[in-house]
């Protein structure tokens, strides 16, 4: 089982997205702790009504975690997750490329359809054509990776004898899909290396047009049901299950880490090879450093070194 730490999000307008800490020393302790992964998201233009509903504030992950890249040595630096129709493809496998060559092969592109239908708008992408978008990304990313000769039409863009130079250092980047649809899992077995499910419950399902996940047992049967058609159809690779968990007693002054542990014991039972944690302030709620640096040395020592 390994941990990612997800850079904790500021909620609403108010407060400034790096209030949970500098972001390179944040990278740094995660690190130092013994986390496998680091991770942030992706917004380049919400709304401001979901803004103030709940949403949260970020930074644009690419440069962010190139910027982590330069400060750590062994953790993975995600996306988690990039809207894959935001971007030319050909820009998207570009970023992250070059992610991947800058922190020496540590890359996972993280990707998902999208699902803010205002920030389509202003980004200037039809909100209709995601799911097509989606899927020539999914066939542009290795194509492009490779530093061969390529050619591809896409629904906006027709790329003739083109070649990226240079490759990435993984090949393939690892590319990880979110949602719980049928189709994100389709996805997931014919052409990417891991699932991110959305845990969220009821209310995160419904903001974010997914299905709702279902328990324990139903994640372990779609895992297992993802995992064997990608192998009846001659993948050999394994996909990893990335899984977040939120509780507000992981750390902290009577924490009890028993739960916690048979949870993710739990977890792995069930095909579960990555644990997503993170803290998070609500609107109008403010992080602090403080808290972000002791929960990181606190979870450290206690779920994976202890």
């Amino acid at each position: 089982m390994r941990f990612i730490f997800h850079y904790p999000e500021t909620g609403g307008a108010e407060g400034d997205v790096l209030d949970a800490g500098p972001l390179g020393e944040v990278a740094v302790a995660a690190e130092r702790a013994g986390f496998g992964g680091f991770s942030l998201s992706e917004h380049p233009a919400p709304g401001a009504r979901w803004l103030g509903a709940g949403g949260h504030q970020t930074l644009d992950p690419f440069v962010s975690l190139g910027y982590a890249a330069a400060l750590t040595e062994r953790i993975r630096l995600i996306t988690y997750l990039s809207v894959a129709p935001y971007r030319n493809p050909m820009l998207l496998a570009k970023a992250a490329a070059t992610l991947d060559k800058l922190s020496g092969g540590r890359a996972i592109l993280g990707i998902g359809t999208g699902y803010l239908k205002g920030e389509f708008h202003a980004v200037g992408v039809d909100f209709d054509e995601r799911n097509q978008l989606f899927d020539e990304a999914l066939d542009v990313l290795p194509l492009h990776w490779k530093g061969e000769p390529f050619s591809y039409t896409g629904t906006h863009f027709s790329a003739r004898d083109v070649q990226a130079r240079p490759a990435p250092v993984q090949q393939p980047i690892p590319i990880w899909i979110g949602g719980n649809s049928a189709l994100s899992r389709r996805r997931v077995a014919r052409a990417a290396h891991g699932w991110i499910p959305m845990s969220g419950g009821a209310e995160l399902s419904g903001t974010a047009r997914t299905p709702e996940l279902g328990g324990i047992e139903e994640l372990s049967r779609k895992i297992a049901g993802i995992r064997e058609s990608a192998a009846s159809s001659g993948r050999a690779e394994h996909i990893d299950l990335v899984y977040s968990y939120s509780h507000p007693g992981l750390t902290g002054p009577g924490a009890d880490p028993g739960p916690h542990r048979e949870a993710f014991r739990e977890l792995a039972r069930a095909g579960v090879d990555w644990i997503v944690v993170s803290t998070r302030a609500g609107v109008h709620e403010t992080l602090d450093p403080a808290v972000t640096f002791d929960f990181l040395a606190e979870f450290g020592a206690t779920y994976i070194d202890g």
